[in-house]
């Protein structure tokens, strides 16, 4: 857990945004609290126990645990290699490490907490919701605190008003059909954060080059070697950057790495060339959001006709849709209200589409975006807009 203190909550986000520098150990702290307001809120509905209470809550401390170096960063080395996530490793640490005998001295089994802190215990849906999905713990701690930290206002969001509404109907979190506003606001949140912080332009630039240079040095310094969780272990912001820089560069690949890994620290980042919200209407717009071997193909094209080497070429979608996903990561597609009348209480199945704001975001943000070092600007810009017309943004606004 105290390895958490040492590893970025929003990656390199502070490249942008020079206060985004709270770890996970803050936010699953904060992830903890909220559980716990949400499991006071439906307790005596749901009937659950003091014991109940504190399986849930250390759910939520332990849910964050698997992730690796500059967080979600790592999960796209992790994709490329293994076919791991940071919630199988979670589930890994809480199995494997001493966290297995603390939660059995207090009487909680580690096999129930390591399935529930990733959202599948399979007996109560409702405990995997407080967990992950559009109505949980984790998702009120990060855009409060993500907001709060990088000053961007977007995050803002009244969160107790989602909690005092929440409710316990068929094993599943409903909510209250008079704090629907709140839960859009919510989701809108989201949306407006995931434009202004996750998916920034240069945030992502400096994301692209720290992710190729752990992808290009993971077979010297097995990043992604997993077989011993102890190694994993080891794997923090500052060791993982001061081992990319402590590369030997006897070949080109780790001469690359080396130097990624060096302009990142410097803050020599990429330029973004172009950018563009395009349609998945036509096919092969389709195949570049939804196929990671097509935008390589794409990249060694562009490659070709602008004469750049195709390792100074990113292309860059975004891989997270506009509305989360559920505890069981499918695409939230609806949410149910109650409502209490003389009648009793009445519940309805609402979908996400219909909703007069949130409707109009779901979905994904189809935007494509082109990187390159800043001596190719001019070669790798004139390709790109051969090939796609001309951008939203092109290099000559300011990156």
């Amino acid at each position: 857990m105290q390895r958490l203190r040492r590893i970025h909550q929003l990656a390199g986000a502070y490249m942008v945004y020079p206060g985004g520098v709270h770890s996970r150990f803050e936010h699953v702290i904060g992830t903890m609290h909220i559980a716990g307001l949400i499991t006071d809120s439906i307790a005596d509905e749901a009937g659950l126990d003091e014991h109940d209470i504190q399986e849930i809550r250390l759910a939520a401390l332990l849910h964050d645990v698997g992730h690796g170096p500059f967080s979600h960063l790592f999960e796209e080395v992790l994709d490329g290699n293994t076919r791991l996530s940071h919630e199988d490793l979670s589930q890994r640490i809480v199995l494997e490490t001493g966290i297995k005998d603390i939660l059995e001295k207090t009487g909680i089994s580690p096999k129930s907490a390591s399935q529930l802190c990733v959202g599948k215990l399979r007996a109560h849906p409702y405990m995997n919701e407080i967990i992950a999905g559009s109505l949980s713990a984790d998702m009120m701690d990060y855009l409060l605190r993500d907001s709060y930290f990088t000053g961007v206002e977007y995050g803002k969001v009244d969160i107790h008003r989602v909690i005092d509404s929440l409710r316990v109907m068929d094993d599943h979190l409903v909510l209250d059909h008079a704090a629907l506003y709140a839960f859009e606001a919510l989701l809108i949140a989201r949306y407006e954060m995931f434009k202004a912080v996750y998916f920034h332009r240069t945030v992502r630039a400096a994301e692209l080059m720290l992710g190729r240079s752990m992808s290009l040095a993971d077979d010297d310094l097995h990043l992604t070697d997993l077989s011993k969780i102890d190694h994993f272990l080891d794997l923090t912001d500052e060791v993982v950057v001061y081992r990319l820089k402590s590369l030997r560069t006897h070949n080109p690949r780790l001469r690359l790495a080396r130097r990624l890994a060096e302009d990142y620290n410097d803050r020599q980042l990429l330029k973004c060339v172009f950018e563009k919200v395009m349609q998945r209407k036509d096919r092969v717009v389709e195949r570049i959001f939804s196929q990671k071997r097509f935008r390589k193909e794409l990249v060694i094209d562009i490659a070709k006709q602008s004469g750049v080497d195709a390792e100074a070429i990113y292309i860059d979608v975004p891989t997270t849709p506009s509305v989360p996903y559920t505890y069981a990561r499918e695409t939230l597609n609806s949410i149910t209200l109650v409502t209490e009348s003389t009648e009793g209480t009445q519940s309805s199945k609402i979908s996400i589409t219909e909703l007069p704001l949130a409707g109009s975001i779901a979905g994904f943000t189809d935007v494509l975006r082109v990187y390159t070092l800043s001596q190719h600007r001019t070669e790798v810009t004139k390709t790109v807009q051969k090939i796609f017309g001309k951008g939203d943004f092109t290099s000559s606004n300011p990156a």
